[in-house]
């Protein structure tokens, strides 16, 4: 069923659109990224799991892989009879696959990045909130929610573990510019501690790739770019622009093209990857591989070195 949806309604790189699948629970509507999505399905029978958090519902077992199935309308506080009728969205992000319950699904929307709001704190529960962004989809209001963050409260093991730096050993003190695109706020702060743990001391953090565009746009133009940015780490998905928008943008400058661009995503698939290929990324890395991205901008950094060296 989602593949039959999917064909036809591939991105172009760099456009800063999303696919949205918009669905229902008690007749509220929210929406996730098509990019996350497997497939759909008529909700199965599920076995319950002992010890597990009061939204996992249990497993299944649909063909030969079993898949951990997330009562959504729990999790979010909207509990409701669960009915034959109910819905299951298989999601593949984070190299993980896992089954949310819904009610109904509706179709898909396209629209642009710049179309999606952060939500209010006053209505979203603060800092903290599930909701990674309000859109404007066919005249309706869309609540974009956060699967990695309900995935990382869910199962804090499958999340970003600063243990992954420590087993790195002692490393030195390095203070150039890092610049990181990362609208979750609990993703950012995972991402901070965790690059500060490797002793990458200077850190800007940005809530969506507009807002670290137009800091970019605004550094002097005389003297060396390196010391104001030395290195992006970039999501895909963030309101107002997208990461592969921030790709193309900074990779089709004249003079932002040499900095060192990371895309750090959940949704790192063969298909993402051939796009980030394409808009010039140096590297595409999957959540939450944290140990794995200090590597990366070690070996980045020593390379930005040798070519200004060599300049």
């Amino acid at each position: 069923m989602m593949e039959d949806q999917k064909q036809g309604i591939l991105l172009e790189s760099g456009t800063n659109e999303i696919e949205v699948m918009k669905f229902t629970i008690g007749g509220n509507l929210f929406g996730i990224n098509v990019a996350k999505v497997l497939e759909i399905m008529i909700s199965a029978p599920v076995k319950p799991m002992p010890h597990a958090h009061a939204a996992v519902e249990g497993i299944f077992k649909p063909r030969d892989k079993v898949i951990t199935v997330v009562d959504l309308p729990t999790y979010l506080g909207m509990e409701s009879p669960k009915e034959e009728k109910d819905i299951f969205i298989i999601t593949n992000f984070n190299k993980m696959c896992i089954a949310f319950r819904v009610h109904t699904v509706d179709r898909i929307s396209r629209i642009s990045w710049t179309d999606i709001q952060k939500p209010d704190k006053t209505v979203s529960g603060g800092t903290e909130s599930v909701a990674t962004g309000i859109a404007q989809c066919d005249g309706e209001l869309v609540t974009i929610l956060d699967f990695e963050r309900i995935v990382a409260e869910i199962a804090p093991e499958t999340s970003i573990q600063i243990s992954e730096v420590e087993r790195l050993g002692p490393r030195d003190r390095n203070d150039r510019p890092i610049w990181v695109a990362e609208d979750s706020v609990l993703l950012s702060k995972m991402i901070a501690d965790s690059l500060r743990k490797a002793n990458y001391v200077n850190l800007h953090m940005f809530p969506n790739g507009l807002e670290l565009w137009e800091a970019l746009t605004a550094l002097p133009t005389d003297g060396p770019l390196e010391k104001d940015v030395a290195l992006i780490i970039t999501d895909i998905e963030m309101p107002q622009m997208d990461g592969h928008r921030l790709t193309k943008l900074v990779k089709d400058h004249t003079r932002f093209k040499q900095v060192p661009l990371i895309i750090f995503s959940s949704l790192i698939s063969e298909e993402m990857r051939t796009k980030g290929r394409e808009l010039g990324a140096d590297e595409q890395l999957t959540k939450p591989e944290i140990g794995h991205l200090v590597d990366v901008m070690d070996h980045l950094l020593e390379r930005f070195d040798r070519q200004h060296a060599k300049a």
